[in-house]
């Protein structure tokens, strides 16, 4: 008590600027001299390193988040990858008959093209349309667009795009095309759209069916782009990719996620069937029970990186699949493509794989310093194998690249090697519900700090089943809040962390929540309470954690301090129902900015409907005294210089 009363004392004296949320004005004078009061004393000195890669994200293809979602490719089932396409998305439009034909592929990749057979006596313009995934995103933007055409024909091909029950046209665009039967000849061009008010729309190709009467013409991988983010040919969504930029994510682990791993052997992620022009990837059938196009690749998610400033975190498939495991020598060929991938990422460009890439469009060496070995090898039976697994690959990648930082895919010490090599990763994945992930606040209070660990996917989850659709709500992102401040606390041994999953498309949900959503209708994307934390933890960082002198105990308020240069950030979390006040001195310090997220336990933001958002508020103060008054599940950042 004697701390507090001292603390008041200067506290009159400073002037100070009361900054508080969730109050009512009759309630404030009470407040501010409530005995319950926690204060806390940043220290300037002293702590430890904090980790530059703390925040990041995990991506594997699900819930529709890669095809129809943060890649710009927007038409369902172009290629007819997967062993099940049949003619999803397409119909007919006029008096023709569509199929897919495996008669005409377009490529050895690509194996099969829509045939679309005319009626005799036919006088009008005819084609096929796209529905997207379940509807085309129509914006006022240029689209670019192209397709490949086989037949003998010679005329207008007109592009549209179409409110599907409305009828309106929001695009129309003609072009001239020239083909024959001996072989497909590609088109691309561009248009322009006005914004469509729903998703309700779709995709149109028409011809001159008077041209090409009781015949029949074929196409093959039509690919339809918004705007793409850096303006990237087979690039991401730009609307979709800068959401996600707000957040500053460190770095990407990529494929997966078990995704990386395959129902089966041959269809696990494989890195040169990702690679070079999309006409030349055969896809496959994912491990969510839809099939994979493998448009946004291996250099798609480097180029993600680069553009976004990221860490790749590259997973290489170790062997275990779903539908088998291999191991020794039947493993070997596998170890010797791994090797493959690593010179087509890392070495020149007159190596034989460099040169691939130099082909690919990137003359330079990717930046690539992590290689994870597998996914969840503590899971689905790969724990008794994965110490010589492990050993097998990663003898063989130190050996030629000993500068590389390899992660272990489990933490579990029963498997791995008796013996671990110096300097690995380790990586730990856990989904918890609230109360249980608040109370792993100290989980890494007492990692051994030769032991350095990523969690490569984590999150809050309260589900009542394992599979439907369920929503982040505020008390789940405050249990991430106070779990997110015990890692921050222990960033010098907690090198990296992902929020998982990244992107849901909310037509296709088959793993919820995310951390942030869409649909093919405008505004549709909806950042979740757990968006927010992750922005307001991301985007306030210090390189030096530092101590925090006070007679408080962590629970139901956590905390942790840091700086960067001579900016000091203080974040909270308030895991209970009463809300706290909080006294907090940052020496030396004048003025910033308050950034706080509250809201009934139970509320989420949802579909088109984000009600939970941060407020922002200036703060100054000449002593370096701040009072926050944190709502109950309240989540601050308090960022003051």
């Amino acid at each position: 008590m004697k701390l507090l009363n001292i603390w008041k004392a200067a506290w009159a004296l400073s002037g100070l600027q009361l900054i508080r949320t969730g109050l009512c004005a009759e309630d404030a004078s009470s407040d501010s001299d409530s005995p319950s009061a926690v204060v806390l004393n940043v220290q300037k000195d002293g702590g430890n390193e904090s980790s530059p890669l703390l925040y990041g994200i995990m991506f594997e293809e699900m819930d529709h988040s890669g095809d129809g979602g943060i890649h710009g490719q927007l038409l369902q089932n172009n290629g007819f990858q997967g062993t099940k396409a049949g003619l999803t998305a397409y119909w007919a439009i006029g008096e023709v008959d569509i199929l897919q034909d495996e008669a005409n592929p377009l490529s050895d990749a690509i194996t099969s093209t829509l045939q679309v057979q005319v009626m005799p006596e036919e006088t009008d313009f005819v084609g096929f349309a796209n529905g997207g995934y379940q509807g085309v995103p129509v914006m006022n933007a240029t689209y670019r667009c192209e397709f490949w055409m086989k037949g003998e024909y010679s005329g207008p091909v007109t592009l549209q795009l179409v409110g599907t029950s409305s009828g309106t046209v929001y695009a129309s665009h003609e072009m001239a095309a020239n083909s024959t039967w001996r072989r497909f000849t590609r088109y691309e061009t561009t248009f322009n759209a006005t914004a469509s008010p729903d998703g309700d729309n779709d995709f149109r190709l028409l011809f001159d069916g008077s041209k090409v009467p009781g015949m029949s013409l074929n196409f093959g991988l039509v690919q339809l782009f918004p705007p793409t983010y850096h303006s990237r040919i087979n690039g991401l969504r730009n609307d979709l990719a800068t959401v996600l930029e707000a957040i500053r994510p460190s770095f990407l682990r990529f494929p997966g996620g078990n995704n990386l791993e395959g129902l089966e052997i041959d269809s696990r992620w494989a890195w040169n069937r990702t690679i070079g022009p999309v006409v030349d990837r055969p896809g496959r059938d994912s491990d969510w029970f839809y099939p994979n196009t493998d448009a946004l690749g291996l250099d798609e998610y480097l180029w993600w990186c680069e553009d976004m400033g990221m860490e790749p975190v590259l997973a290489v498939w170790d062997g275990k699949s779903y539908g088998g495991i291999l191991v020794g020598s039947d493993l070997q060929p596998y170890v010797d493509d791994i090797m493959n991938e690593l010179e087509y990422l890392l070495g020149p460009s007159n190596s034989t794989y460099g040169r691939m890439r130099a082909q690919n469009g990137r003359e330079e060496p990717w930046s690539v310093r992590y290689i994870e070995i597998g996914n969840e090898d503590d899971y689905t039976g790969g724990c008794e194998s994965y110490p010589d697994r492990f050993t097998q690959i990663y003898d063989a990648i130190i050996r030629k690249y000993p500068h590389l930082t390899i992660i272990a895919s489990t933490i579990d010490k029963v498997c791995l090697p008796l013996s671990p090599p110096p300097g690995i990763l380790y990586d730990y994945h856990y989904y918890r519900k609230p109360d249980e992930l608040a109370a792993m606040f100290n989980e890494w209070d007492n990692q051994p700090r030769s032991e350095p660990v990523i969690i490569g996917e984590w999150g809050c989850r309260n589900t009542t089943a394992e599979r439907g659709v369920f929503w982040s709500f505020v008390q789940c992102s405050c249990s991430e809040a106070v779990h997110m401040i015990g890692m921050e606390r222990n960033s010098d041994v907690v090198k990296m962390s992902a929020y998982t999953p990244l992107l849901q498309h909310f037509g296709f949900t088959q793993w919820s929540p995310t951390l942030y959503g869409f649909d093919s209708s405008p505004g549709s994307i909806t950042p979740s309470t757990s968006y927010y934390v992750q922005k307001m933890f991301s985007t306030n960082r210090g390189t030096t954690v530092l101590p925090v002198n006070t007679t408080a105990n962590f629970g139901p308020l956590y905390w942790v301090a840091s700086r960067d240069n001579g900016t000091y950030y203080v974040k909270l979390a308030n895991y209970g129902e009463e809300k706290q006040t909080v006294h907090i001195n940052v020496p030396a310090t004048r003025s910033g900015r308050l950034e706080m997220l509250s809201g009934p336990r139970d509320a989420s933001n949802q579909p088109h409907n984000v009600t939970i958002q941060p407020t922002l508020h200036n703060v100054t103060n000449p002593a370096g005294n701040y009072t926050v008054d944190l709502a109950a599940w309240g989540v601050a950042v308090l960022a003051v210089s």
